[in-house]
């Protein structure tokens, strides 16, 4: 067989879709790191302008941005101070098939922040700003957790 023809065939076994990768050191615990990801009155402080939700496994979470940006989604991963993991349920075409999540370690006295946004089908214009604004809205997390600092709704990317 050639080349090609395995390459082609190896190609249709694949379902082919796309994530976003970012992982950071945060200088506070787990326990906060995790309360500024899960629970809604800090979620604000970094990411949507309002948010409803409750920090457990199956609980739907509200986002929202604008009318036109009010997001749905399910928590479907769960585990106190370690990982944090919701699939979209309604939002737009690109984003209901993807799920986003947190895995949090604790290292040398930090932690350790894995974020992951998979299941992306194209990697599209839309993808690629997303990977943007997650990477400045955790550097936004950062900032509230270690310092403090909430940046206005209206300058989060």
């Amino acid at each position: 067989m050639s080349l090609e023809k395995m390459a082609t065939k190896h190609s249709q076994n694949i379902d082919a879709t796309f994530g976003i990768y970012h992982d950071l050191t945060i200088d506070v615990t787990p326990e906060k790191l995790f309360t500024a990801i899960a629970q809604p009155e800090h979620l604000i402080n970094w990411w949507p302008k309002k948010c409803q939700g409750n920090p457990a496994l199956g609980s739907q979470y509200n986002f929202f941005f604008s009318p036109e940006y009010n997001w749905f989604g399910e928590v479907v991963k769960f585990d106190v101070n370690k990982s944090f993991h919701i699939k979209m349920t309604k939002s737009d075409v690109d984003w209901d098939p993807t799920t986003f999540g947190f895995e949090i370690r604790e290292e040398k006295g930090k932690s350790v922040l894995q974020f992951t946004h998979l299941n992306w089908k194209e990697r599209n214009s839309h993808f690629r700003i997303a990977s943007f604004c997650w990477a400045m809205l955790l550097k936004g997390l950062k900032d509230y957790v270690e310092k403090g600092i909430i940046l206005p709704f209206e300058e989060r990317s």
